[in-house]
């Protein structure tokens, strides 16, 4: 990167990042990463541990939830730039044959269906919630598996014509992950560094341990690290500053990562615009939904579709037990921003409200310019 990193803001950038270092939990570890133009920027505050000894840094790993979403609608779209999917392959070509949930097979789900909630599937798995209560306040969901997976979805209901509604889906983005994995014929993990993490530079992106991570809280308690060994694709990842705002680099500027020579950079480029291109919308909250993205017309009015698709927001938010992420950018204004803190979901809502409010601050300094 051309421009400096730093760990206290520009002056005129303190300000509108101080209130998210606030709204966090007292003490919680917090990293936020800027993008303004050519300005790149990153700023942490807090501690990984409880007693104050290790201070947060530019490479301190943080669970980021559903914002693994993105990266997994980012696969896809890799693969399918490449011929090795497509977008309305039936989920049942990728799955075992008494595996497939029970839908009406005249409109199948396809992956595209999955990437963009559409597919009918419910938020969890069937069996998922019982498996977790004897163990929901440690890991609630670390002992369900791929197998216990695969016994449930034939179990699975699926509510309406696939394609029809978007109803969003943990289970859906989760089951895509699996079926991309299954088509390639690797781990997601695996398949996720090759495709994904690797030639973006993300060296400290993955689902397993590593680094230097923090430590969520709630209610002043630490919480074990998150496990989601059925559905990685869906909420899995951990990342770091750093990675994010590569991550952002590359989805503001195609060219602005530099990629291996390898005959399969290209396909990784279609794929960045790729996930960018609105597929359905709802119209009463003007909110499109993009591979993995959700977008939003920069004046806020809900409109028929959805408003302005060049001069939107994108945006995606997540959220395990003890962390929660924001991640948001503007193309047309090349303005990102990515907040990740170790706060519970609960108090983490006020939290992902402000760095919304905060990317469009950024947002409308820029076009004032």
């Amino acid at each position: 990167m051309n421009a400096d990193l730093m760990d206290r803001p520009a002056p005129d950038l303190e300000p509108l990042l101080r209130p998210l270092f606030h709204a966090a939990a007292p003490g919680a570890a917090v990293a936020v990463a800027v993008i303004r133009g050519s300005e790149r920027t990153v700023s942490c505050r807090g501690y990984t541990d409880r007693i104050g000894v290790r201070p947060v840094r530019a490479d301190t790993r943080f669970e980021i939830g559903s914002v693994t979403k993105t990266f997994t609608a980012l696969l896809l779209a890799e693969m399918a730039a490449r011929g090795d999917v497509r977008y309305d392959d039936p989920i049942d070509r990728y799955l075992p044959a008494d595996a497939a949930p029970g839908y009406p097979h005249e409109r199948p789900i396809t992956l595209l269906h999955l990437a963009t909630h559409t597919s009918g599937l419910p938020r969890l798995p069937v069996g998922l919630t019982p498996a977790a209560v004897p163990r929901w306040f440690t890991k609630p969901y670390a002992t369900f598996g791929p197998s216990h997976l695969m016994r449930a979805l034939p179990r699975t209901p699926v509510r309406g014509t696939p394609g029809a509604q978007v109803r969003y889906s943990n289970l859906g983005c989760g089951l895509l992950g699996l079926v991309l994995a299954n088509a390639a014929g690797q781990r997601y993990e695996e398949l996720l560094l090759s495709r994904i993490c690797g030639p973006l530079g993300l060296v400290d992106t993955s689902c397993g341990p590593g680094g230097e991570p923090a430590t969520g809280y709630r209610r002043g308690r630490r919480v074990p690290s998150f496990r989601l060994p059925a559905l990685p694709g869906a909420a899995a990842l951990r990342s770091t500053a750093d990675d994010m705002l590569r991550y952002l680099q590359a989805h503001l500027a195609l060219d602005a990562v530099p990629l291996p020579e390898r005959t399969d950079a290209t396909a990784l480029r279609t794929a960045l615009g790729e996930v960018l291109t609105p597929r359905v919308g709802r119209r009463r909250t003007g909110v499109r939904i993009c591979l993995g993205w959700n977008q939003r017309s920069l004046d806020e009015r809900p409109s028929p579709d959805g408003g302005d698709e060049a001069d939107g927001l994108v945006y995606h938010a997540g959220a395990t037990r003890g962390f929660t992420t924001f991640v948001g950018f503007s193309p047309s204004t090349q303005v990102g921003l990515a907040v990740m803190a170790g706060t519970h979901p609960v108090r983490g809502r006020g939290f992902v409200q402000g760095a919304y409010d905060t990317l469009r601050t950024l947002v409308a300094e820029r076009r004032a310019e």
